[in-house]
């Protein structure tokens, strides 16, 4: 498929053409569902935590002498049931990763890119460079591209200044293309490649 290229300033700068392997794919919501589900459990901290009765700072000795008083019986104040006491199988300090396979999380990027090219959401720019870091210009470039809600990928160093402008836009992210992703692609509006993101993309699953 043909995609015409821009400049930041809204100009033609030609066609390039995107590969039907990657960006020509029937988007398969499971697949996606399985990497960005991936992707969250490997970003949760798992650092919740509460104390269970061996870890409570109270006495251990018996409550009340196990004959005779009529009660229920009981042994340490620290059991779940009293006020005070430990957590029955509460949350503890682990990890929620787990694993998927490289073949599915390199579907699941292919799958995310078309379909954001079956929604005509991409973008291709020949250069996201800037000569000064003014975000108040590159404000006004996104106007001009009607870009609101944006995930910007540049080749494999992004441009100093453009990455400083970019920094205080509310809904913009801007990456390398090693960090472009699933999720990312997915919760932002439009994807805008830079013509050195679209190389390295063609590289890379060759």
């Amino acid at each position: 498929m043909d995609l015409k290229i821009t400049t930041l300033g809204g100009k033609d700068a030609g066609k390039v053409e995107l590969s039907d392997g990657i960006f020509g794919l029937d988007p398969r919501e499971d697949i996606l569902q399985r990497v960005v589900r991936w992707q969250l459990a490997k970003k949760q901290q798992g650092t919740h935590k509460s104390k269970g009765r061996a870890e409570i700072a109270r006495t251990g000795a018996k409550m009340y002498k196990q004959k005779g008083t009529g009660r229920a019986r009981h042994h340490s104040a620290r059991a779940p049931q009293f006020r005070g006491g430990g957590k029955a199988h509460g949350p503890v300090v682990r990890s929620h990763e787990h694993d998927l396979p490289k073949k599915v999380r390199a579907l699941g990027l292919k799958h995310a890119l078309s379909a954001k090219a079956k929604s005509a959401s991409i973008i291709v720019i020949d250069e996201l460079k800037l000569t000064e870091a003014k975000t108040k210009a590159l404000i006004a470039n996104f106007a001009t591209l009607g870009l609101t809600n944006a995930l910007v990928i540049g080749g494999a160093e992004l441009d100093k200044n453009f990455k400083l402008a970019a920094t205080n836009i509310p809904n913009i992210d801007v990456l390398p293309i090693q960090g472009i992703n699933v999720y990312d692609i997915l919760r932002r509006g439009t994807l805008v490649l830079s013509k050195a993101a679209v190389e390295a993309l063609e590289e890379r699953f060759k």
